[in-house]
């Protein structure tokens, strides 16, 4: 089946036998035509900018900062009482992107107190009315994910069906849903037919495979069958792969084959 899509890997877990700079020469080594990250902050955004010019990679997605995980932080966009926390790292991932050509942010909605779910809806959409003009009129696109509760107990959106439900209420046209499907095969399953629901609202897609959040070529998801379907329906945008490699990451890239530039 031909290709559509561009095959991105996120160096924030994908070559982490290289220095995080490093990772990028390795990606485009390895065939990859672009890399994401999770959290490039550790590093000047002008080294960033000159690595993957030199390559010819682009950037398509970083995330906000994540926060201080030693107090329970992972991100802001949800916790009442720390808006100015979110519109600060807001503004710090939007200068990055600027300066990478990201078109994509991932906003991290954080771990709210359970006796502040209410408020925290409140927050949340309080904060994306006020990041998503501002993304706009940079060029870019701001996703929403979903994180499933077993890894990131508490976090404030696990499921598909509820982030959709708060777009529609947002209304903003550049805000979307992260489908990654290890996150929704833990928590929702029934991947093709939910792909199928939300199509309209996905901004981004990432793999790895269930349960492990290893190489997708292994666990209880048929992943080449995902992004076999991804082509199918034209998507033409990126696919993260986004997981922890058994080793090092070149030797596992078997399944990545049919996807990667020649």
């Amino acid at each position: 089946m031909a290709r559509t899509f561009i095959l991105s890997a996120n160096i924030s877990m994908l070559f982490a036998e290289h220095p995080f700079i490093d990772r990028i020469d390795a990606a485009a080594a390895a065939g990859f035509r672009a890399v994401e990250c999770q959290f490039p902050y550790a590093v000047a955004s002008g080294d960033i900018a000159a690595r993957l010019a030199a390559t010819g990679l682009p950037m398509n997605s970083i995330n906000t900062p994540l926060g201080d995980l030693s107090r329970g932080e992972f991100g802001f966009a949800a916790l009442p009482g720390r808006e100015s926390a979110f519109r600060e790292g807001f503004e710090r991932a939007l200068a990055y992107a600027a300066r990478l050509g990201v078109g994509t942010i991932h906003c991290m909605s954080g771990v709210p107190d359970p006796a502040a779910r209410p408020a925290a809806r409140a927050t949340f959409l309080e904060n994306l009315r006020w990041a998503a003009p501002l993304a706009r009129a940079a060029g870019v696109e701001l996703v929403i994910e979903p994180l499933n509760s077993r890894d990131r107990p508490g976090y404030f959106v696990s499921r598909s069906d509820d982030v959709v439900e708060l777009l529609a209420e947002l209304g903003e046209p550049n805000v979307k849903l992260l489908f990654d499907v290890y996150h929704l095969q833990i928590m929702e399953g029934d991947i093709f037919r939910r792909m199928e629901r939300h199509w309209p609202h996905i901004g981004h897609v990432q793999i790895a495979s269930v349960p492990s959040r290893r190489e997708p070529d292994e666990g209880e998801l048929a992943c080449p069958a995902i992004l076999a379907e991804l082509a199918r329906r034209g998507w033409d945008r990126f696919v993260g792969a986004e997981y922890n490699p058994r080793g090092r990451t070149e030797d596992g890239l078997g399944w990545a084959a049919p996807w990667l530039k020649r």
